[in-house]
């Protein structure tokens, strides 16, 4: 069985922007210092612990998140046995 690597990268996308975003806010809703949150922004241009953070979280996590559940998609694909009589799909 074939992964579709759009529709992994896509929810990994969703799944881990929204993690970021709602993390972000519940911080912030909680009065909580999130110094360990705060360490995103070493990784995610522009974020920091804030209302504007929150958002550019989402969209950074969002990217992170599609090109990893696309990458693991793609590489299981790649490795999967491919059924006897079979050849290699064409490339996307």
């Amino acid at each position: 069985m074939k992964l579709n690597t759009k529709a992994l990268g896509l929810a990994g996308g969703i799944v881990w922007g929204l993690a970021i975003f709602l993390l972000t806010y519940w911080f912030l809703i909680r009065g909580l210092e999130g110094e360990t949150l705060a360490r995103l922004k070493h990784v995610y241009l522009g974020y920091s612990v804030t209302w504007y953070g929150g958002f550019v979280g989402l969209i950074w996590g969002f990217i992170d998140g599609f090109i990893g559940g696309a990458l693991v998609a793609w590489l299981y694909n790649c490795f999967i046995p491919r059924p006897a009589g079979t050849e290699a799909p064409p490339a996307e």
